[in-house]
């Protein structure tokens, strides 16, 4: 079983490459045809439909109905109903129909039209608009209210193949931890679609700030995790002593009066400290202000639950698993997040003062540097990697809190039944959002370069990441406030202007997963599955040495016991358009490694457009026969190549862990 990824954040975009500032997203009522090139066929797939100039294939929860694009649904008649029963049709439908709201609101980011003064409540009110506004949209629809079955998702991958998109982009993932690869549906589709010259980019999944929780993180995916941008909606808590905490909100309807506190109690005192559904006890509650914390039930169907126990209003207080992290949503009453270090006060003010009060005072939509962005997401998924030390993930990330795009009118914006508003765009958040951001983004230099394959696109959106904020400082991690990690941004956040001129990149062909497949354990039998065409594969012939030698844009390196060395191999092909550049390393070395890098220069010509390198770390404090040992810590740095005018920029995570990488997995 697979899961959707629920809500996140992002920045407005022009036609050709821009650069990531804020997002808004697209709507269903754009007009689709406007400016695009007309539909004509390509040699495969349906005649009618098919374009010359790009594809953009979003396989998603739900996905949207409107015109001019193609849609296609796999019937639950067969392993769904059987497993789940018969389909309640009041609630679902069995056609491509939306909803729910996931899937317009992910494919209206990738493609969406330009749509002017699209907002949600007169919140975030500009002008809409998807990464690659003239693409076209093949959407698949895979899952229902119950989940989703691997033989969908397979099917649905293998028709879009046959349909030729240049892009799927996926805001799904595996429950739990990520399973093995052979038994990972969206891997095993995910590299058919790659020998085909597609794109995958999936979501990381949203269950940070705990470690090893990354999904979708085979080598050949492109994995995208969530960031801030630089919008907010201030909602900020006033106690009844004065002070003020900021927060966030959505919520739209008749406010509080700000001159009349209401009292404040804390939900652990009226029956329920997460402010679960009837568990409140509303003698304790009516007419009151809420101090909930956040955690197990969805953020606004605590203020739901408020509400029906009688309360007035809501304080929904982060916790240390959430940090700083601030997610603004659409609240049913007046209701407002805060962060960690608010909530706490604020519980201690409601605990030591015999009458403590409080309100809410909502200022819309806020545009500026403070806070700075984009911060790392409290939720994203992160590494090291579960399956595979050697190889970093996540890849990237990219807009994912608080993103304005287009929405289903099935369907309430906080999708409670007790909703009965219906909006035509949503601010939600999630690594959901973050993921049609990269693929909207891959679908334009798949357009501006139609001869690079997957992984050029995939290195082009890499090595031109960013790892400052726009303050100029290291991003941060909301769910610590310190600086964050590759292990958490990956390579960085996707920054669209570099990556159309990236200057280098790294190219991986299926042949390379093959031998990858190999180096991890797997044998001929096991790869099958993953090749289009039946073949009989010899692992010896490999040359492959260790997972990590895969041609990676980025480097995870794992010191086990014993060994203090470990040497790479990368193949780099100048693209750009000098043929004669000259390219210098520089090296900024994690702590505790020393880093080399042979040959330090390389000078390409008319005759050779691709060079090689190799790369050593070396564990530099004895790690296992220090005084003061190591293990079990982990170190960060960079090497970057340089012709003048291109910064070619490549993370290094290190890791120290005791015994052999196979015991590193099984025990985590």
């Amino acid at each position: 079983m697979v899961r959707a990824y629920g809500p996140t954040l992002t920045t407005p975009l022009t036609s050709s490459l821009a650069s990531l500032t804020r997002v808004f997203g697209l709507s269903s009522l754009a007009s689709p045809m406007k400016g695009m090139i007309p539909c004509l066929p390509r040699g495969r797939g349906p005649a009618k439909w098919a374009p010359i100039f790009l594809l953009v294939l979003v396989i998603v929860r739900s996905l949207v109905l409107v015109l001019f694009i193609k849609v296609k649904f796999w019937s639950p008649l067969g392993r769904y109903e059987a497993s789940k029963g018969p389909m309640n049709e009041t609630k679902e439908s069995k056609s491509p129909r939306d909803t729910e709201g996931h899937g317009t609101h992910t494919a209206s980011t990738a493609a969406g039209s330009v749509v002017p003064n699209a907002s949600l409540f007169n919140y975030a009110r500009g002008e809409a608009r998807g990464m690659a506004i003239k693409a076209r949209i093949a959407a698949y629809k895979i899952c229902w209210s119950s989940g989703c079955f691997d033989s969908d998702i397979l099917a649905a991958m293998d028709k879009a193949i046959e349909d030729g998109v240049h892009v799927i982009s996926m805001s799904v993932g595996s429950t739990g931890l990520a399973p093995n690869f052979d038994d990972d549906g969206i891997a095993i589709g995910a590299l058919h679609a790659v020998q085909s010259g597609i794109l995958v980019s999936c979501s990381a999944g949203n269950s940070g700030p705990k470690p090893f929780t990354a999904t979708n993180i085979a080598p050949w995916i492109l994995t995208v995790g969530a960031s801030t941008i630089d919008r907010e909606f201030p909602a900020d808590v006033v106690l009844g002593d004065g002070r003020s905490f900021k927060g966030v909100s959505l919520y739209y309807g008749d406010g509080l009066n700000k001159s009349a506190y209401l009292e404040l109690v804390k939900g652990a005192d009226c029956g329920s400290r997460l402010c679960k559904a009837d568990e409140l006890d509303s003698s304790k509650t009516a007419g009151k202000m809420v101090l909930c914390d956040r955690g197990e039930t969805a953020r606004v169907a605590k203020g739901a639950a408020v509400k029906q126990a009688g309360g007035a209003g809501m304080i929904l207080a982060n916790t240390a698993e959430s940090g700083e992290e601030l997610v603004a949503d659409s609240h049913l009453i007046p209701a407002t997040m805060v962060g960690q270090t608010a909530g706490d006060q604020i519980r201690d003010y409601v605990s030591s003062n015999p009458k403590p009060t409080a309100t809410i005072t909502f200022k819309g939509t806020v545009v500026g540097p403070s806070p700075p962005a984009p911060r790392v997401a409290a939720f994203s998924s992160r590494g090291p990697n579960l399956l595979n030390p050697e190889i970093l993930k996540p890849d990237v990330i990219a807009p994912g809190v608080n993103i304005l795009a287009g929405w289903t009118g099935a369907s309430a914006p906080t999708d409670l039944d007790i909703d009965p508003r219906r909006v035509k765009f949503n601010i939600i958040s999630g690594t959901s959002m973050s993921c049609p951001h990269v693929s909207g983004l891959a679908a334009l230099l798949r357009n501006a370069y139609p001869n690079w394959g997957p992984s050029a696109i995939k290195s082009a959106l890499m090595t031109t990441a960013y790892y400052l904020d726009n303050s100029g400082k290291n991003i941060t991690d909301l769910a610590t406030g310190k600086q964050s990690s590759a292990f958490v941004h990956g390579s960085g956040h996707v920054d669209p202007d570099k990556a159309i001129n990236p200057g280098l990149v790294y190219d991986i062909d299926t042949s390379d997963y093959i031998a990858f497949l190999c180096a991890i354990g797997y044998d001929s039998k096991k790869i099958a599955i993953f090749l289009k065409e039946p073949a009989t594969v010899d692992c010896s012939a490999k040359n492959l040495s260790t997972p990590g030698d895969l041609n990676y844009p980025s480097f995870s390196v794992v010191f086990e016991s014993g060994k203090n060395v470990v040497k790479y191999t990368r193949v780099v092909r100048n693209v750009g358009s000098s043929a004669d550049a000259v390219y210098e390393v520089s090296v900024n070395a994690p702590p505790n490694v020393d880093v080399s890098v042979s040959p330090k220069k390389l000078e390409f010509s008319a005759d050779k457009h691709t060079l090689s390198y190799e790369i050593v770390f070396t564990s530099s404090k004895g790690s296992f026969q220090s005084s003061k040992p190591i293990l079990g810590t982990s170190s960060f740095g960079s090497i970057e190549w340089s012709d003048g005018s291109h910064r070619v920029r490549s993370p290094i995570a290190v890791r120290w862990i005791e015994g052999s990488q196979q015991h590193f997995i099984a025990s985590i």
